[in-house]
């Protein structure tokens, strides 16, 4: 039995690269799997057979230590959150949606901001205290500019020997990030791009690519952000800050809207919370408690 990873799920077939002889193998998943409703995923790592005509057949996957819906992918180490400061701007509200169901995953985000390069000193002093406060509460911030290549090499070193995706509103510079960090995937990202159901009638598949010693996707199914697969009860422990609160709070389940002594409010009102983000967090909960129930 060979070992391998799941690099790619296209029309029912899995492109598993072998774990030592790094060759890539196309299978099909093994009928049990179907029985037991269990499907292969990209970043699965698993067990496979080649027969004698050279057909592969997945027959074990591996534990999975995270796992994603949409796009359907697995044993996710990292993401790299890319906003850009300007072009579009940055916008906290978005990013937070982003942080919340990343950590809703448990997935380590990282954040990464382009286009530094594009402020004005006073446009930048207008944004900074933003950026302060998501270090300040724990995050990794990382300011880049493709076109001087600035914080590239953090973010390179970021990547490897890890499975990462790379998540973002459309024109943030993902693609201008990519390519800063390899310089010969220029005509690839084009084709990741097509590939990932850009255009009407392009099939859409996820797909782990190799960069920088890692394998890196794009995902296009972050950019819905639903918080279908979220309760109400859950969403504060998406956000770190009220998580880390919420157990001094007077009643134990607190959502930290208008229960009394609840310790994430007052840390709001004395400024240890960003009163914004509050306000974000209050729109995502009514959000949440609004939709229609799953039948």
């Amino acid at each position: 039995m060979k070992k391998g990873i799941i690099l790619k799920a296209l029309s029912g077939f899995y492109y598993v690269e072998d774990q030592e002889t790094k060759e890539m193998i196309q299978c099909r998943s093994r009928g049990l799997f179907r029985k037991q409703k269990i499907t292969p995923l990209v970043g699965d790592h698993v067990e496979f057979l080649v027969e004698p005509d050279g057909n592969g057949y997945v027959m074990d996957i591996g534990p999975r230590k995270n796992e994603l819906v949409r796009p359907p992918i697995a044993n996710v180490d990292l993401a790299l959150v890319v906003f850009s400061v300007k072009e579009p701007d940055f916008s906290p509200k978005l990013l937070d949606r982003f942080l919340a169901v990343i950590e809703m995953n448990q997935i380590e985000p990282i954040i990464v901001l382009t286009k530094m390069d594009l402020l004005s000193e006073e446009e930048r002093q207008a944004i900074d205290s933003s950026i302060q406060y998501y270090k300040q509460i724990g995050y990794e911030v990382i300011e880049t500019s493709s076109k001087q290549h600035a914080g590239i090499n953090v973010v390179n070193d970021l990547i490897k020997d890890r499975i990462v995706v790379i998540c973002g509103q459309s024109g943030v510079g993902k693609s201008s990030l990519l390519n800063a960090i390899d310089q010969t995937l220029k005509i690839q990202v084009n084709e990741i791009s097509k590939a990932l159901g850009r255009g009407k009638h392009t099939t859409r598949h996820v797909e782990l690519h190799k960069l920088s010693d890692g394998l890196i996707a794009d995902t296009p199914g972050f950019s819905s952000l639903d918080l279908d697969q979220l309760e109400a009860i859950d969403l504060s422990q998406c956000f770190v800050e009220f998580y880390e609160r919420s157990e001094q709070c007077k009643f134990r389940g607190c959502l930290h809207e208008n229960e009394p002594r609840c310790a994430v409010k007052a840390a709001v009102e004395t400024g240890e919370i960003l009163p914004t983000r509050y306000e974000n967090y209050l729109q995502f909960l009514t959000e949440i408690k609004s939709r229609k129930p799953k039948y």
